[in-house]
Parts: C-alpha cells; structure tokens; sequence
C-alpha cells in the first residue's frame, strides 16, 4: 500500500499531537539531562528559532525548583554575517564581557543546556579559520567556565530541537513546516522520549550500559585494534588506569546528570601518545558549519601525521591545527549499530546524533573522570599520564557495518570486542 505524502496540514496536526512529548522532553532534559537542584541558576544557550522550546524548557526549569534561569540566544544569520565582516584577529580574544558572564555563571554553580539546532552549512564559504579562533579563543580564555564543564563540575547537556535549515538537510524536497515535523518525531524517538514516561525510560536506559562497562573494565585492555574494509587498520593505546564511562555522568559530588541527550555509547581517554595506523571516517562530519566528508587521518605515535578529505580540507586542517593537542585523540567511544538512531536509517547533519549511530574518536581534550583520580588532577598532570589536553574535541564517526575491533591485552592476548559493526556477544 502506498501511503499518501504529508501535507502541511497532516504536519500542523501532528505539531499539535506531539505537545505533550516536547514537553515531556523538555522535562527530561531538566530533570534527568541537568538534575536541576533546588534554587539552581539554569542557563540554556538555544538558537533564537527554537523560541517555542526555549520556553517550554524554561517553564520546567522554574516547576523543578531552579532559582533563576538565563537563557543565551544564537542566530546562525548573524553568526555567518559576523565572520563575512570582521577580521580573524577580531574571533581571537573573547570579549571580556563574555568571559564574565560565562564564567560568573559557572563560579556560581550554574548548569547548562545546550539545546543544538542550527543550519549544518550556516557557514559554507566561510573561512574554516575563523570559527575555529573564536571556538579557541572562547574554550582556552573562559577558564572557569571550561572547567565547569570539562571537569563535570557543572552539570551539562546538550540535546536537539528542530531548526528550518536543518530539517531541510535531514528531509529534502519537503515542505518546511512537514520537514519540521519529521525531525521532530525522529529527535523524540532517538532520545528514547517518545513513550509516556521518558524519565523512567532513561533509568532503563542508563542499566543497559553496564554490562559493556563492567566487560571492558574487567579486561582493561591495553589497546583496541579497528579494522574496516574502508581502509581503516588502526591501534589505540589505552592508559595504565583508564576508565571506561558512559550513560550517566557525575559531578565530583556524585551529582547524576546526563551530558547528552540521546546517548548510545561507552567511551574512554585514551594513551594520547599511543596511535599508530589509519583510520577512515564513515560518516559526514559537521564543524562550525562546515562540512567534512568522505576524510582519513593517518597517526604515528598518537600524533596525525598526514590526513585527507575529498570535501572540506580547510576545514579539517583548521581542527587539527587548533592548537598542540588537537592533532591527537582525546576520546574513544563504542557503539553498536543495533541502536535506535542507527536502525531508523537517518542521517541527521548533526554530531550529537550520527556520533550515537557509529563508533568515533574525538581529536582534542580527554576526559578526566575516564582516569582514575583525574578529577584531583590538573591538566598537566594529566597529560603527563596520557590524557590528552586541548581547546577543542571533535568528534567524527569511524564506525562501519564491517568494522572489528580487537582488544588488546597487556600479555598480548587478544579478545574479541566487535565483529561486523557490534558488540561480540550480540
């Protein structure tokens, strides 16, 4: 049976049908994404076009006790009109007015979310440089406020609300407002927000993490070893007392929270100075507006040491060269691919997304809960250990269909972790 296409009519009502969902997404986020303690200052930074969530988000922000909430807008048109008239020397100092409030924001102990929406080629044309100093600029000279939430002192998290041009990208040759609608009933389903309950669902959702956690602690592999039929054959490092993470995180107070909404995968820091052999992204990746596609990195050492990308190069060099760290890894995380946003087939433009549909690295910072005692630790001394330090982390999305991934033990014995794109015993 053929199914008649979606009129703008079918997608208003729909819009009216979801309304109870967004909201209880929006509760989700509060609730479970940041935990939102009793008087806490909330602030969420939102592109202006998702005002409607904003407002939903904000309205249960207050219902769950917190004592202020400041909301920080962005606007992708104004953002593109920024860097086609101002020099790059402009994007290299934050405004100290900026760095006030961010980091007053997080002295005070502050939470954030991050609600992603934006056009993935807002900035198409634009000089890969220019983001790239602003986003250096921001992470290395808001030292509070990056450490707020490089360090989980801050509880954060980032999830999705739909935008115009973005629906267009993840839904072409659609209507703006049915394209909308549809990214809508995919960002419920991939958050895993879509049934009555999405805050009991995401405690279920948390346990299913700890059968893989316990299965790569237990073992503490020395490497991992990724191969693909891409090209991919590459050997990770691990550090002497990694630890792997994923689904809830904690502040050092063990305050719960969930970085990310939606999330599929387990994730460690590894040996930065231990990577050797090639690796080739399986998925378009999306920076700073920009797109990066069909790309390989090549690293000796740890280090990337030659690399390439039939689309967007610019953009990959300005990455890699954003600073000492940035051409070395900071993150390894595992995902299957029986997992709800890669079985719906959708290619959503959007890290937050397509990294939870694949296995990825991350160029850039570590993370110092996946080392232990790295909360006591400065970044210094974490690198001294292996973890690697940076004004950046970007992720990009390595995992195929075909891929194997071999664990490494200290002895040398070699362990089965995925074969064919998942988890060995699946």
């Amino acid at each position: 049976m053929i199914r008649a296409a979606l009129t703008v009519e079918d997608a208003r009502a729909g819009m009216r049908n979801l309304a109870p969902k967004i909201e209880r997404y929006a509760r989700l986020i509060v609730r479970k994404g940041v935990n939102v303690k009793q008087g806490q200052e909330v602030v969420v930074q939102a592109p202006v076009e998702s005002n409607a969530f904003v407002h939903v988000l904000v309205r249960e922000a207050y219902a769950a006790g917190a004592g202020h909430v400041t909301v920080i807008w962005s606007d992708d048109a104004v953002t593109r009109l920024t860097y086609e008239n101002v020099a790059t020397a402009y994007f290299e100092k934050t405004p100290s007015w900026q760095v006030e409030q961010l980091d007053s924001l997080a002295r005070a102990g502050a939470c954030f979310i991050f609600v992603e929406g934006s056009d993935p080629e807002a900035l198409k044309g634009i000089d890969p440089a220019k983001p790239a100093a602003a986003s250096k600029a921001r992470n290395s000279q808001c030292k509070i406020y990056r450490r707020g939430l490089d360090f989980n002192i801050n509880p954060w998290c980032i999830a999705g609300a739909p935008v115009a041009a973005w629906a267009r990208h993840v839904f072409p040759d659609l209507e703006d407002e049915v394209a909308i609608y549809k990214l809508w009933c995919a960002i419920l389903s991939a958050a895993r927000a879509d049934g009555e309950d999405p805050e009991s669902d995401w405690e279920l959702h948390d346990a299913t993490f700890d059968k893989n956690l316990r299965f790569l602690n237990e073992h503490h592999f020395d490497a991992l070893h990724y191969t693909a039929d891409n090209g991919t054959d590459l050997t990770i490092g691990l550090t002497d007392r990694h630890i792997w993470a994923g689904g809830k995180g904690e502040t050092p107070e063990s305050h719960p929270f969930f970085p990310n909404i939606p999330t599929e995968e387990v994730f460690t820091s590894p040996d930065r100075m231990r990577a050797d052999g090639i690796v080739h992204s399986a998925l378009p990746l999306i920076h700073h507006g920009n797109k990066v596609d069909r790309f390989w990195l090549r690293f000796e050492a740890g280090k990337v040491v030659d690399y390439g990308a039939e689309q967007g190069l610019e953009t990959l060099r300005s990455i890699i060269e954003t600073d000492e760290g940035a051409c070395r890894l900071g993150e390894v995380a595992l995902i299957s691919k029986n997992t709800p946003i890669r079985e719906s087939d959708t290619l959503f433009f959007d890290t937050l997304y397509d990294e939870n549909a694949s296995c990825h690295l991350a160029l850039g910072i570590g993370f110092p809960e996946c080392y232990e005692g790295g909360y006591d630790m400065d970044a210094e001394t974490l690198a001294a250990h292996g973890v690697n330090t940076s004004a950046t982390h970007v992720d990009f999305m390595i995992g195929t269909d075909d891929m194997d991934i071999t664990g490494i033990m200290a002895d040398g014995t070699e362990v089965p972790v995925f074969v064919n794109g998942q988890w060995s015993w699946e």
